[in-house]
This record gives structure tokens, sequence and C-alpha cells, in this order.
């Protein structure tokens, strides 16, 4: 499995072979009193591109007034992964995102500008049909959070910008083997003219393996 269109991976240094953008059409409902908690209290309303936030022309939805939670859901095709690992990706969400996948909770993740990614491998074992759902919370009128110069009033004025609500990078899946590497800290040292990497492994613990460079 590959992306579809040559679009490039949203982690050009982590690039791997098998991965799947799910940008593009999603189911959609505002939530704007935080009233639904589970994804089977949601009235699904309409659909929206993914990964404009839904404050946007782009995003099909252009709903620009005050809201504290919208909803996102998604189906999809797991790709085959004998002896190896799903992960679901997301670039960012704003501000507080709460993940479901066929109808289990994964986890949450808080903070806007980050990614974060959960295994889903050990739900898709009897069937490679998935359903991801998303909650976003993203209190408008909660100035104490971080929120970079997104406008708390209705219309951006002086030097604030819209405000930007939910998904707003690209989401994927990817296979990776049953250890990989998550992440590199690259280090320079011109005291001692050198470059040293630090490599983090996610995944089963394995003794005695080496990086080549």
């Amino acid at each position: 499995m590959t992306s579809s269109g040559g679009t490039l991976c949203p982690r050009p240094q982590f690039q791997r072979e098998h991965w799947q953008s799910l940008d593009g059409a999603w189911d959609f409902s505002l939530d704007p009193q935080g009233l639904w908690r589970q994804p089977d209290q949601v009235e699904w309303t309409t659909h929206i591109q993914v990964p404009f936030s839904p404050e946007t022309r782009a995003s099909g939805v252009f709903e620009t007034g005050f809201y504290r939670v919208c909803w996102y859901r998604r189906d999809v095709t797991a790709p085959r992964h004998e002896g190896q690992r799903v992960i679901l990706h997301f670039g960012a969400v704003d501000y507080r995102a709460e993940v479901w996948v066929n109808g289990l909770r994964l986890g949450e993740h808080e903070g806007g500008y980050t990614p974060f990614s959960f295994d889903i491998t050990p739900h898709i074992v009897t069937s490679d049909a998935v359903t991801v759902v998303v909650r976003a919370e993203d209190d408008p009128l909660d100035l104490a959070k971080p929120r970079g110069k997104q406008d708390w009033q209705r219309e951006p004025h002086s030097i604030w910008y819209p405000r930007t609500t939910g998904i707003w990078q690209t989401v994927w899946l990817e296979v990776v083997p049953n250890t990989a590497l998550s992440s590199l800290r690259w280090t320079a040292s011109l005291d001692r003219w050198e470059l040293s990497l630090e490599a983090s492994l996610d995944g089963d613990r394995l003794v005695g393996c080496s990086l080549n460079l």
C-alpha cells in the first residue's frame, strides 16, 4: 500500500514503503456545547475536507462561529500488515483530541501544534474494516491555553489570525515493523567537530540491534 497520486509522505525523513493518506472527505458534525461524549451519540450532519479546519472555505464547512467541540468520522480499509504494525498518525489537532477505532477509545492528546499517533493493530485482527472517530475540543473562550496568534473574537482583528479548530494537518496510516524508529535527534558539536545521532525505537525490545548509517 502506498499513497495515491504521488503524494509526498508527511514525514519525508521517515518515509516508509507502505503508507496511506487519510486526507479528504470525512463525516463531520459540530457540537457547540460539547454535549456528546461518545461516538454513538453523534448526529452526523455533513462532511468536511481534511485537513482544512472547519473555519475555512476549503473545508466545505466554513463555520466561523463559536463552538466547543467538533466530531470527525472516516471508514477505511486497513492495509496488509502480516507480522507488522499499523500506526494511525495525526499531524496536529487543535486543541484536545480523543480518538476511537471501531468503537474502542484509543486515548487522547492535548496540544494543537504537536503530532501524535496510535498503534491500531490490535483493533484490526479479525477484520480489515476500520472506523476512525475523532472528538476535537477547542473552547474558543478559554484564553489560558496556548493559542499562538489565533483570535478569541468571532472575526479576526488587528494582528490576530482566524481561529483554527479540529484536524488541521494530514492524517495517515503507516505500516511499520514490530520494532521501528520513532524519532531521530541530531546534535552538532563545533568544539569536537562532530555530529552525533540519537535514535529512539518503538515496539518490541530487541537485544543487540544496530543502526547503520
